[in-house]
């Protein structure tokens, strides 16, 4: 025994080096911390940078100014690229850079510009928010600087194209109001377009008036617009791409817990705003550390301060509420004289703004902007003598988009919170709350304005009879603090509550389906107390409530056609979840969007009817489903099963076309894709653009599912949806989850540029860390800013 332990004896002591040496490296891995000093000019005090493990940035300043100093130079640092392209957009600056094919959109960002006084604008807002700005913009006008002593950090984007990036002012900050959700003028110009081919009672189809309301053409008005009435106004809104698409989706997700409804005993609140998917994300995560304020979440990156997050003692979110901010003027143009129109008994000079548009290597091409009493001139009809105005809130002192989140850094109660809000001009919002005593609450914000005789649905005269008068007082809003059953959801949905005033104040009532918040209520309503994982399973759950109510409308029936007998099969013992490998889900899909819902305008509608609008309202289109007694008279049942049969015969076949004859390999997964496309992808190699692009990802969910998944229903192409997520464990900061996708960085050469996909992919998080111990012991690297002058 004593000779075999000698043998084994050199063995031992290898491995245990081997275990030592294992330790030591694992050990310095994890203790490793890149760390760089950097001088920066304008810096009052040093402050530091610790990024995370996760890409976030957690800066420590030891004064206010060089707090949001320090967020600009760092937002420069990581999403340089993104920042100058969305100034560009907005200011109207593209041609400068990439030729005169963008000639056309620069002189429609510029109609939309602010052009109010900008003393007035800046004290819109809540503190200092001018002085706020400045620091910031300083801050990415430093790091600018920067980059002219190291030519080797200027990102890929402007060495592909030859130039560098512009210093910012702080007036561009607010300027820029295109980036704002559009949502009640598109709205309009269709409701107008299928007034004017079919008759207003169509529309009903097209979408559901909520609260229940008929509208009226207003006196003296054309509804028969030009065709390409939209063009100025898409072009002002886009972002930069190379093959725009003009579709716009708004929607969000956010609920608040009470702590007695909380598995915590404290008070949750969860956030995950959907947009049109970019890269890098629209959304960047930051953390902001004072003697005076301790802020941490996320906002657009060309802005101060957060959005959505926490302050260390109240926590804050939104999602888009459908107040109408926005109406179509059409104005009669003199006929003696085309640069006039008519408004208040006499014949107005429009504005004319001369502007230069600065081409890259061409000359510099004018530009002629025209504004009537109300707004932009989008179109001018020589032929039929008119003119067409953008009357928008959004244009007018204090509404820059996001901008008045500024009041929630020092809010310690929902008083100051209702205050915030009240300086919320735009995008109108559901805004929700939650504090670390316990209280949740929600206030809906934004510009409604007083539209005396009028409801806003469609285009009106802009001769002087249909004049806002002024705007709703933010207290006539509603809002809602600690309700009785311990929570608040927020999904879109049309949420003004019973008995609330809306035939007399006409807030909106083009509002999004309500498929999520019932999903997301029931959930929540059925659940004894609520957690952070019911939280997280909740924000990436895929059930359908309109599946589940298609499908009920199958199951009594039987099929005449194999394919019939096949499908009805198949969706018979389908749960209702989009998932990714969900075959029922796949065939679902493609008969929802690709077949029965052009059926169902077929058959409910008269052909020229049918053509006017593109998707039936699915409320509506259930409805009638559901009900067909009401609308298809006699043999009713029968008519509505042979059009859900036939739709579901074709439905399946081309299901066999897309995927093969045996539908267990069928997958919703490998029809719903998405590519995330970098804005330059057009102009680089194929093998810069696998570096830039990330995708094709197989995906999961639909459009009415609380994990939203909208797609293109030409190529089932997911285009919208949630990137950024959080979920705030109130009070327990430390224990906050968070993913961006697909990372933080905008930087291609980043490891933080496409780290967070994984994790995403995967409906999971990574903690959203607030104290300083939690962050030393996740930081990769530390920058050190240094005020140049005490060098």
């Amino acid at each position: 025994m004593k000779r075999l332990s000698k043998k084994l004896l050199p063995s031992l002591l290898i491995l245990l080096v081997l275990i030592l040496c294992l330790y030591y490296f694992i050990s310095y891995k994890k203790a490793v911390v890149l760390s760089q000093q950097i001088l920066v000019p304008g810096l009052l005090q040093p402050v530091d940078i610790l990024i995370d493990r996760y890409g976030v940035p957690h800066i420590y300043a030891a004064n206010e100014d060089d707090a949001f100093f320090a967020q600009g130079f760092n937002v420069a640092r990581d999403r340089l690229f993104q920042i100058d392209l969305s100034r560009r957009r907005g200011l109207g600056e593209l041609s400068e850079i990439f030729g005169p094919s963008y000639l056309e959109q620069d002189r429609a960002a510029r109609l939309f510009l602010y052009r109010g006084d900008m003393q007035q604008e800046w004290e819109s807002y809540p503190l200092d928010a001018k002085r706020i700005a400045t620091q910031f913009i300083s801050g990415i006008n430093a790091y600018i600087d920067l980059l002219t002593h190291h030519p080797e950090l200027v990102p890929f984007e402007f060495k592909k194209f030859n130039y560098f990036p512009a210093k910012w002012s702080a007036d561009d900050v607010v300027r820029i109001r295109s980036h704002v959700l559009t949502h009640n003028l598109l709205e309009e110009i269709m409701r107008a377009h299928v007034t004017c081919l079919a008759g207003l009672d169509v529309d009903v189809f097209r979408t559901e008036l909520q609260p229940p309301w008929t509208t009226q053409i207003p006196q003296e008005l054309d509804p028969c617009l030009p065709e390409d009435i939209l063009t100025t106004m898409t072009l002002a809104t886009n972002k930069f791409e190379y093959n725009p698409d003009a579709a716009l989706h708004d929607g969000s997700n956010a609920w608040v817990i009470s702590p007695e409804k909380s598995a915590t005993g404290r008070a949750i609140l969860a956030s995950d705003p959907h947009r049109a998917y970019s890269i890098p994300s629209l959304r960047y995560i930051t953390h902001l550390h004072t003697p005076t304020f301790n802020i941490i979440g996320a906002g657009e990156p060309g802005l101060p301060a957060v959005s959505l997050g926490h302050n260390g003692t109240i926590a804050f979110a939104f999602t888009f509420a459908s107040i109408d901010q926005e109406d179509l003027y059409v104005y009669e143009l003199n006929p003696n004289n085309p640069r006039e129109y008519f408004y208040a008994g006499q014949w107005q000079p429009f504005l004319a703004v001369e502007e230069s548009i600065t081409v890259r290597n061409a000359q510099a091409m004018p530009a002629e902007l025209l504004f009537t009493q109300h707004g932009p001139v989008i179109y001018l009809d020589q032929e039929k003598q008119r003119a067409y105005a953008v009357r928008a809130a959004w244009l007018l002192p204090g509404a820059a988009p996001y901008f008045a989140s500024l009041g929630y850094i020092h809010a310690k109660n929902f008083a100051d919170f209702k205050n915030a809000a009240a300086h919320w001009a735009a995008p109108p919002s559901n805004l929700v709350y939650a504090d670390v005593q316990g209280n949740v609450g929600w206030v809906m914000a934004g510009k409604a304005a007083i539209r005396p005789n009028w409801d806003g649905l469609l285009p009106v005269p802009g001769a002087g009879q249909y004049e806002w008068a002024g705007f709703w007082d933010p207290s006539k809003l509603p809002f809602i603090y600690n309700p009785e059953q311990g929570y608040f959801a927020s999904a879109n949905e049309m949420n003004l509550p019973e008995g609330y005033p809306y035939a007399e104040r006409k807030l909106g009532f083009e509002w999004i389906n309500p498929f999520r918040y019932q999903r997301i209520d029931s959930v929540l309503k059925s659940l004894p107390a609520v957690s952070i994982e019911n939280s997280m399973q909740l924000q990436n759950d895929i059930f359908s409530i309109p599946a589940a109510r298609l499908v009920a409308l199958l199951q009594p029936l039987k099929g005449n056609t194999f394919n019939q007998q096949r499908a009805l099969s198949l969706l018979n013992q389908w749960d209702f979840n989009m998932g990714q490998h969900s075959a029922p889900a796949a065939l679902h899909e493609v008969w929802f969007s690709r077949h029965l819902r052009s059926a169902f305008k077929t058959a409910i509608l008269s052909p020229t009817a049918a053509n006017t609008f593109d998707h039936p309202d699915l409320l509506i289109m259930l409805n009638v489903l559901e009900n067909p007694e009401e609308w298809w008279g006699d043999s009713a049942v029968e008519k509505r099963d042979a059009l859900l049969l036939q739709s579901l015969d074709a439905a399946y076949e081309e299901m066999i076309q897309l995927q093969g004859n045996d539908s267990n390999t069928w997958e919703w997964g490998k029809l719903l894709q998405m590519t995330l496309e970098h804005p330059l992808s057009f102009a680089v190699t194929p093998k810069e653009k696998e570096a830039l692009n990330v995708g094709p990802l197989p995906r999961k969910g639909s459009a009415f599912t609380p994990n939203q998944a909208i797609y293109r229903s030409r190529d089932f192409e997911q285009i919208h949806g949630a990137s950024v997520r959080m979920i705030f464990d109130i009070g327990n900061w430390d224990n906050t989850q968070a993913i961006n996708f697909p990372g933080q960085s905008g930087e291609p050469s980043s490891p933080h540029y496409r780290d967070l996909v994984a994790l995403w992919e995967n409906g999971e998080y990574f903690p959203l860390l607030y104290t300083r111990d939690a962050i030393e012991a996740e930081t990769k690297t530390k920058l050190h800013l240094i005020p140049a002058d005490n060098e």
